[in-house]
């Protein structure tokens, strides 16, 4: 467990990681021991010195080291919060890269004032969106118990506490531990979406409001130290917001119906009003203001009789007793009886005196506020009720936006079967029909109001999927607004024709209505460019789709003079799982990259500010990283303010289940997006010089991927050289691994591709193709080399380009990955595929030595002592799992069945040993 290093912060961090790694480990051992399973827990890991027996234990042992591996993920993260803390009480707040100190002071460093600071604060908002992809191995149950020994943990390293005390901790943990061992970590059926809902309401209901809000205390603290009028801020706004994907992403997943969404439209709701009511409880404890001692300025008398007076119509025991107690508390009392409101709001929105919109639950507090101010506790309104308004500006009345998404095809069948069904042409006809014909009958028909159905008309079941999601869509604007309503995103957009179908299909239930003359669709239509091709089509699709009428009409594009509003944003997603997928690491990025450049140029150019959505899943291959580093990549010109991302699977656990996390990483997110901000619009233009070269090394690492893939017999040797039918078999999640259900690499959907190269340690999605292009740039090209070398260093986006790939290189293991390629039962295949990938391994990994000059070990010891603590007890389990695929391949029926369970409970110990699905 060693590592080279001469930080004294760095060492300290490994020493607590080690001390805690014992004391979880050791109470793990003692309770296996008690259990009588002494065995078991003389081959755990980091306990004995018997870890390297361990033997073929099948469930019991991929049990315990994927308790094993959840312990040490827990130490992980108690010791980075542990070690940020330390670095702040020697160098200052300052010294954490990307929170809101670092990045005050490198744009105070930059020039900028106050002012230019606010200007940009005021337009920025950054959006995580909570997904369900099938990422997230483990079980609610589990991570609960996760938080509970985290709070252990972190008791236990109180130093006040006596023997005694500490004893009686250990206990719990004990105790724990136990109910961790015996509660079963596979999911035995698919998670329902109902489920999936659950977890990501946990973390907007429970974690994400006080995680807002001290990450808001915190910028006030910076802005303070540098000498700012921190009663300014009330001017910026509150920065972030979040959405969600779950009960509105229905692309290739059959279980995502109308009925669905509805419910998890009103679950957002009915959460964010108990978010406003546990708020207006606390807020209530906190203003025992007497009127003995300080006379109610009349407004707030005035409110708190209009309240009794709207309440009276649906009278409650709860208001006459709030009017009884509280007669002398009238701050408190005004605050009781609003959350009597937000309780009506919960029962019924329309019953007699609820809150109908967040803007009046805003107003009342606002005179709760000017009424503390007027008796001169302005510093009681500062502290307890702005944190509340910021909470109703973040969260509203819906908690959390939720997006519609579905594939392009879908839709395009779905509009053959409605004409089809008005008797305009045949579906399998108008299938066949080329571009411009479509396009004639779309631009003809989107010039008209008419529908093309009566009410109750019988449609295709594709039809009939989209026309009743957009009428549970149409039915909540007409009673709530836009408000909790994200975009309409068309995943695999090819052509303008695919978002102008989407027009046509809102149309058809009222979702797009016609005004002043043209027809506007109150949501967003969001491309979403995802392969290569289609990201190098997108700048056309999107200069095209925004000079059409009705975008112009549903943007505010079309709008001139005096009655103009600001400048109308527009979103577009772009997607670095299947681009990945499509093209390998280098040429996806790079392209992305691009696309983005030239997305943001048309986009202005067409009269919006464009608003990037990043579909990035949680690992290398899927467009994960460093967020500050993610964001500082960002082509220039491409962030205007605001921006979304996506927060999937176990990403999300891993970021936001303990407080602390969440606190760092939504500051993270809100301070980085502000100094990119920043950084687009007052800095200078970055340097283009390089990227002719970038071009070739990027079209280079593309041929090297694509030739792996369209190799013959590559499907054969993938699919026995890694688990990926096993996973096809796993309960992780309540989508489908496949698009359609077709046995194709296309069908294949990006999140099993990784999962299963992750699984057996091949990493190849995340370096495949970099190491043959840049070392033959090295060959024919020494200079642009060197020129490709020193940008490494100062190019933003190809220092995290480059870093994610030597993280990629490092966690792979060539002699697992042998282990793995034993399985495929051709030999001339397996050596013929695994000869091309060992050498393009040592290419890649030569190549990262080169451009980096250092090793891995030597430049980024965290990451290297991370991996080296985790590999022996890996080792293991790989082996495991190589002698249960062998075996489960073997067997037919209700035998392989049998097994699938001890497989399964495999793919979730290595998942949690590598800290990463897919």
């Amino acid at each position: 467990m060693s590592a080279r290093t001469n930080h004294p912060l760095r060492e300290e961090g490994f020493r607590a990681l080690r001390e805690e790694l014992h004391l979880l480990t050791n109470g793990f051992a003692a309770v296996l021991r008690r259990m009588g399973e002494t065995e078991l827990a003389d081959v755990l890991p980091w306990v004995g010195a018997k870890a390297e027996q361990a033997g073929d234990f099948k469930r019991s042992l991929g049990q315990a080291y994927s308790i094993a591996f959840q312990l040490l993920n827990i130490v992980e993260e108690r010791t980075a919060a542990r070690v940020r803390r330390r670095r702040e009480i020697k160098s200052g707040p300052q010294a954490e890269k990307g929170l809101w100190a670092d990045n005050l002071a490198h744009l105070c460093d930059l020039g900028l004032n106050e002012d230019q600071i606010l200007e940009v604060l005021r337009d920025v908002t950054v959006e995580p969106v909570l997904t369900a992809h099938p990422t997230e191995a483990k079980r609610a149950t589990v991570r609960e118990l996760h938080k509970e020994i985290y709070r252990l943990i972190n008791a236990h390293e109180n130093t006040d506490y006596t023997p005694r005390e500490l004893a009686r901790l250990r206990h719990h943990i004990e105790t724990r531990l136990e109910s961790l061992w015996r509660t079963g970590e596979i999911q035995v059926t698919r998670p329902t979406i109902e489920a999936e809902l659950d977890n990501a309401l946990h973390y907007l209901r429970d974690i994400f409001p006080e995680a807002v809000k001290r990450s808001h205390v915190h910028l006030r603290e910076a802005w303070s130290t540098h000498g700012f009028d921190a009663d300014r801020l009330a001017e910026a706004g509150s920065f972030v917001r979040f959405g969600t994907w779950i009960g509105g992403d229905r692309d290739g997943h059959p279980f995502v119906t109308a009925d669905v969404t509805r419910s998890s439209l009103s679950q957002l709701r009915h959460n964010a009003l108990r978010v406003h009511r546990r708020g207006l409880e606390t807020l209530a404890t906190d203003l025992p203001l007497s009127s003995l001692f300080q006379a109610p300025p009349a407004p707030l008398a005035s409110m708190i009789k209009r309240i009794e007076r709207e309440l009276k119509a649906a009278p409650t025991a709860e208001v006459e007793a709030i009017r009884d107690r509280d007669r002398e508390e009238p701050w408190r009392r005004a605050t009781y009886l609003m959350r009597e409101k937000v309780l009506q709001a919960m029962a019924d929105p329309d019953a007699p005196g609820a809150y109908q919109k967040p803007a009046e639950l805003d107003a009342d507090l606002q005179v709760l506020a000017e009424a503390l101010t007027e008796i001169g506790a302005a510093a009681l309104a500062r502290d307890y009720i702005e944190p509340l308004r910021c909470q109703l500006q973040v969260f509203g009345f819906h908690l959390a936006t939720l997006d519609v998404r579905q594939n392009s095809a879908f839709h395009e069948k779905a509009l053959g079967q409605l004409l089809e069904a008005a008797g305009v042409v045949k579906a399998a006809e108008f299938a066949a029909w080329d571009r411009p014909q479509k396009r004639a009958l779309l631009d003809r028909e989107l010039a008209s109001p008419r529908p093309f159905l009566a009410d109750g008309a019988k449609v295709g079941s594709e039809a009939e999927a989209v026309l009743s999601c957009y009428r549970v869509l149409a039915a909540h604007v007409a009673r709530h607004g836009r408000d909790g309503l994200g975009a309409l995103i068309v995943s695999m957009t090819r052509c303008t024709e695919d978002l102008l179908t989407v027009y046509m299909l809102a149309r058809e239930v009222g979702l797009a209505q016609w005004e002043d003359g043209q027809l506007r669709c109150p949501l967003p239509v969001v491309p979403l460019f995802e392969t290569m091709g289609d990201l190098e089509a997108g700048p056309g699709i999107v200069s095209d789709f925004l000079g059409h009428p009705v975008t112009r009409h549903s943007l505010g594009l079309d709008v001139a003079g005096e009655t103009a509003p600001a400048r109308p944003i527009f979103q577009m997603m772009v997607g670095y799982s299947d681009s990945n997928k499509d093209c390998g690491i280098f040429a996806s990025q790079w392209a992305l990259h691009r696309a983005q450049h030239e997305l943001a140029q048309v986009t202005q150019a067409m009269g919006a500010n464009p608003v990037f959505f990043h579909g990035r899943g949680g690992t290398v291959g899927r467009g994960a990283g460093p967020t500050h580093w993610f964001m500082e990549a960002l082509p220039a010109g491409s962030l205007h303010g605001c921006l979304r991302m996506t927060e999937q699977g176990e990403t999300i656990a891993q970021k936001y289940a303990h407080q602390s996390s969440a606190v760092y990483n939504v500051e993270l997110l809100m301070a980085s997006a502000t100094a990119t901000t920043a950084a687009h619009r007052f800095g200078a233009d970055r340097d283009e010089s390089l990227w002719p070269l970038l071009d070739q090394v990027a079209g280079r690492s593309r041929d090297a991927y694509r030739e792996l893939l369209h190799a013959p017999d590559f499907i054969a040797f993938y699919r026995e050289a890694t688990p990926i039918d096993a996973l096809e078999n796993a309960r992780i999640g309540s989508r489908p691994s496949r698009r359609t259900g077709q046995a194709s690499l296309d069908d294949l959907r990006a999140i099993p591709w990784v999962f299963s190269w992750t699984q057996s340690r091949f990493y190849l999605p995340g370096w495949f193709g970099a190491g043959s292009a840049l070392e033959r740039l090295q060959a024919e090209d020494p200079k642009g080399f060197k020129q490709l070398c020193k940008a490494a260093r100062a190019m933003p986006f190809l220092r995290y380009v480059l870093t994610n790939i030597e993280s990629s290189v490092a966690s792979a293991n060539v002699e697992i990955m042998e282990s793995y390629a034993a399985l495929v039962s051709d030999a001339a295949v397996r050596e013929r595929f695994m000869n091309v990938i060992r050498g393009e391994y040592d290419r890649t990994r030569n190549m990262m030595k080169e451009i980096f000059r250092g090793t891995f070990e030597e430049r980024r010891p965290r990451l290297a002592f991370t991996l080296q603590i985790r590999e022996e007890a890996l080792v293991q389990l790989h082996r495991q799992q190589v002698n249960l695929l062998k075996e489960w391949r073997a067997l037919k029926g209700l035998e392989a069945e049998a097994l699938l369970p001890d497989l399964l409970l495999s793919i979730n110990a290595i998942a949690s040993g590598l800290r990463t699905t897919g």
